[in-house]
């Protein structure tokens, strides 16, 4: 029967704990301090008139009776047996049965104890919050009534003891529906603060998931400039390790705090960019205040500068390559006459030695100036980027194949350095072929015939960021530090038979593909040009 009056009883044990075990705590928590201070009393002996009033003898041992139920009543609290259900419906029932005694023995209803059978079917009520509130009620007011009856066949009723019984029985049906309405009313409200509280839950985990997840650097400072969020991105542009953790922006990055304050001092200033580390790209700061108030924390985004240029380059070459249609029907036919032309001249058999000299200086020139025509039209006609992850290691092996192939180079004049890990990078499989084919031309042109190996491809990553790189070091003089700054000018060349485009066009392809190409001059000789991929776990700026 109680099954079916307290149904949801035990699913609201297995869910909800806070509802029932801590509760039932402060309920056992009273009965065991009511059951001292009754005792207490009796042993001051300056308890009221009406306690054991007819039985003082029998008071007593009810009070020890009921102290010694509430102590075993802790102990099952704590030890978690019996289940909940069967603690909370004998401890009502004692409850009820004690105290009804008590009251007999002290008077009956008019002693004043049937109050705390208000108290013992109100924890019930609330504690149950079923149907089996209303049996407690029942129970209560039954006892009542016995124990009114039973005054009443022993000849010591008092005037007006059946009303107040009744009185009693209206009060305990009272609480019992009361704290049942209270009992659901809590409930309801636990499950939606739940609810809520599982939602903010979710809330956050998402929102935390699409901010790692941005390609935008994030940071949340505090008034203080504690750092109080930094998701993967901004850790990646300002170098650090994936388990590095700054308390302070001063500690983040010296350079990006300085930016902050003079933010700060002029917020209509645009921020500079800046090169938070050596093997990093710049980076575009954004300061946004939090709060509306100086004293609010700052909102930081950064913008990966090579994402930005990129967009720009694709700009700049939808114009050049405008430009060099007009170019190459300017300059392709007259060039194409005139080599014409000298091929004629060639053939004739009248030309002296310096005449021909002067016939291959024209050839030689014809070819360089379509080179020149080529290698604009290539770079300004090139298809978007299209990066892609791929790893480094067999792509270079297959490079060095075909290249020692298209040059007749016999194996070991080209070696990879193994790094002793797979390596992934992130960029156009077919641009990086046009860069590496450019850098191995001029380290094999610039290279001593007898040095062995000629070319080292040098793959690696940085060990802060775990950003992939790739070095191609010659064995060649290097390069003159007096035209360092130069080298990747377009038209700029040392070689008369060059053209200055190779690595102008090889650093235009890299910063297409948001990497980076760079010199650094070798310790014993020889050159190193190193490319500096983006980061594999980024994609691509559309």
């Amino acid at each position: 029967m109680l099954d079916f009056l307290d149904k949801d009883l035990d699913s609201a044990v297995s869910n909800k704990p806070a509802l029932t075990w801590k509760p039932l705590a402060l309920f056992v928590l009273y009965r065991l301090t009511l059951a001292c201070l009754i005792l207490i009393l009796l042993w001051i002996e300056r308890t009221p008139t009406p306690l054991g009033e007819t039985d003082p003898q029998a008071f007593f041992w009810l009070s020890v009776s009921y102290l010694l139920f509430s102590s075993v009543m802790v102990l099952a609290w704590a030890l978690r047996w019996p289940p909940f259900r069967i603690q909370l419906y004998g401890q009502v029932l004692i409850d009820i049965a004690l105290i009804t005694w008590m009251m007999h023995v002290s008077g009956g209803v008019n002693s004043g104890l049937g109050v705390l059978l208000v108290v013992a079917v109100a924890g019930g009520s609330i504690l149950s919050g079923g149907r089996t509130a209303i049996v407690f009620a029942a129970a209560a007011s039954l006892a009542t009534l016995i124990e009114q009856g039973s005054a009443h066949l022993q000849g010591s009723p008092s005037q007006g003891s059946y009303t107040q019984a009744g009185l009693l029985g209206l009060a305990y049906f009272a609480t019992a529906v009361l704290g049942r309405i209270l009992a659901k009313r809590s409930r309801e409200s636990e499950a939606l603060a739940t609810q809520r509280g599982a939602d903010l839950a979710t809330m956050v985990q998402l929102s935390d998931y699409v901010i790692q997840r941005m390609q935008t650097g994030i940071l949340v400072l505090d008034a203080a400039d504690r750092v109080q969020l930094i998701n993967e991105s901004a850790r990646g542009l300002l170098g650090l390790t994936p388990g590095e953790a700054k308390s302070t922006i001063d500690d983040l990055n010296p350079k990006l705090a300085r930016l902050l304050r003079g933010w700060r001092r002029a917020p209509e200033d645009e921020p500079a960019a800046f090169q938070p580390t050596k093997n990093v790209p710049e980076v575009l700061p954004r300061f946004a205040r939090l709060g509306g108030e100086k004293s609010g924390g700052t909102l930081i985004f950064l913008e990966d500068t090579s994402s930005i240029n990129q967009q720009a380059q694709h700009l700049k070459l939808a114009s050049l390559g405008r430009l060099t249609a007009s170019i190459a029907h300017e300059i392709r036919n007259p060039l194409g006459a005139i080599s014409h032309a000298n091929q004629l001249l060639a053939e004739s058999p009248h030309l002296d030695r310096e005449d021909r000299r002067f016939i291959e200086i024209i050839r030689e020139q014809s070819q360089r100036m379509n080179n020149i025509v080529e290698n604009i039209l290539s770079l300004s006609r090139r298809d978007r980027s299209q990066l892609s992850n791929f790893p480094l290691g067999p792509w270079l092996d297959e490079f060095i194949a075909e290249f020692s192939r298209s040059y007749n180079i016999e194996a070991g004049e080209i070696v990879q350095v193994s790094y002793g890990q797979e390596i992934t990078v992130r960029m156009d499989p077919s641009q990086l072929h046009q860069v590496m084919w450019n850098l191995c031309q001029n380290g094999l042109r610039y290279s001593p015939p007898q040095a062995h190996p000629k070319l080292k491809l040098q793959p690696s990553v940085f060990l802060g960021t775990q950003t992939p790189y790739l070095d191609v070091i010659d064995s060649g003089p290097g390069v003159d530090p007096q035209v360092l700054d130069h080298i990747f000018e377009p038209f700029f060349t040392t070689q008369q038979e060059g053209t200055g485009l190779g690595l102008y066009l090889s650093r235009e392809l890299c910063e297409s593909n948001q990497a980076h190409l760079n010199y650094f001059a070798q310790p014993g000789g020889g050159s190193c040009f190193r490319i500096t991929f983006a980061d594999p776990r980024r994609r691509q700026v559309a």
